[in-house]
C-alpha cells in the first residue's frame, strides 16, 4: 500500500510515517516510480509502535523492542519491556512529587498574599508577594532520569497524538495562555502570564511525552508566572503554533 492508505488506515500522518522510516522503525520498499510502499505488516509495527510511545519510551528504546519482537517470543518481549516501564514509572514518581512541591510553594505564596493588607501606597519591599522565606519557584518538567536532562534536544519531532488528540490539546494550550505577552528568543519563546495559572499550566507541561522535543521552564516570580519553551530549530513551526496566544 502507498504511505497515503497507510496514513488513513491507521490514523498515522504520513510526515510521521516518514519520520518513522527515517528512524529505522518502519521499513519501506521503492517503486519503481520513486513512491513509498508497505506490507500489511506495516500496521502491526504501527500497532506496536504507538503503545511504546504512549509510555513515553524514546525511538531508540522502540527500536530495540522491536528487534525483540520481530525476532523473539511473547516473554522475551515482556522481559525486555518491564524494566523499561519500571523507569518510567520512577520517573513519573519523581515528577509528581516535583509538582506536588510545586502545588505547596504556590499555596504558601497565595495564603501569604491573602493575609498582606490593601495599602493605597505603591507596593516596597515589606510586601513581598512571595510567602516568608521563599524565593521564586522553578520547575522543569520533566527531565527522564535515564535520559538526561536535555533529553529534548535529541528528541524526535514526532508528536504521538493526532487528529482530534492533538487538536484538543493544542486548545487547551490556547485557552490557558490567552492574554500572555510574548517574547522570541534563540531556540524558544518566553511568556508571561498571571500566577494563578501555574498549576494549569505546570500540568499540560507534565504530560510533555506527547512532545518529547519541546523543554518546558517554568518560574514563578511574586504574582506573575514566566513560561520558557524551547525547542530543536527543527521544530520552529510547531513552537510557534502551539505557543503563540490567540490575538
Amino acid at each position: 500500500m502507498r504511505i497515503s492508505q497507510l496514513a488513513e488506515r491507521t490514523g498515522v500522518p504520513a510526515t510521521t510515517l516518514r519520520f518513522y522510516e527515517s528512524a529505522g522503525l518502519l521499513p519501506a520498499e521503492r517503486a519503481p516510480a520513486g513512491y513509498r510502499r508497505y506490507g500489511e505488516d506495516a500496521r502491526e509495527r504501527l500497532a506496536f509502535i504507538g503503545p511504546a510511545k504512549h509510555l513515553g519510551l524514546p525511538l531508540e528504546e522502540i527500536a530495540e523492542l522491536l528487534g525483540v519482537w520481530e525476532s523473539g517470543a511473547c516473554k522475551e518481549v515482556k522481559a525486555d519491556l518491564r524494566p523499561r516501564i519500571a523507569a518510567r514509572i520512577a520517573d513519573a514518581e519523581c515528577r509528581t512529587a516535583e509538582l506536588t512541591a510545586f502545588t505547596a510553594a504556590l499555596r504558601r505564596s497565595l495564603e501569604h498574599l491573602d493575609a498582606l493588607p490593601d495599602r493605597s501606597s505603591r507596593c516596597d519591599p515589606q510586601c513581598a508577594f512571595l510567602a516568608p522565606g521563599a524565593v521564586p519557584v522553578t520547575l522543569t518538567p520533566p527531565a527522564a532520569a535515564h535520559a538526561g536532562a536535555e533529553r529534548w534536544r535529541t528528541a524526535p519531532v514526532a508528536c504521538s497524538l493526532t487528529g482530534d488528540g492533538l487538536a484538543e490539546r493544542a486548545g487547551q494550550w490556547q485557552r490557558v495562555l490567552g492574554g500572555a505577552s510574548r517574547e522570541e528568543f534563540e531556540g524558544g519563546v518566553r511568556l508571561v502570564l498571571p500566577a494563578g495559572r501555574a498549576g494549569v499550566i505546570a500540568a499540560l507541561a507534565a504530560e510533555q511525552e506527547c512532545c518529547p522535543f519541546f523543554d518546558f521552564r517554568l518560574h514563578l516570580d511574586g504574582p506573575v508566572l514566566r513560561l520558557e519553551v524551547r525547542a530543536p530549530a527543527e521544530a520552529a513551526a510547531e513552537l510557534a503554533e502551539l505557543f503563540t496566544p490567540a490575538a
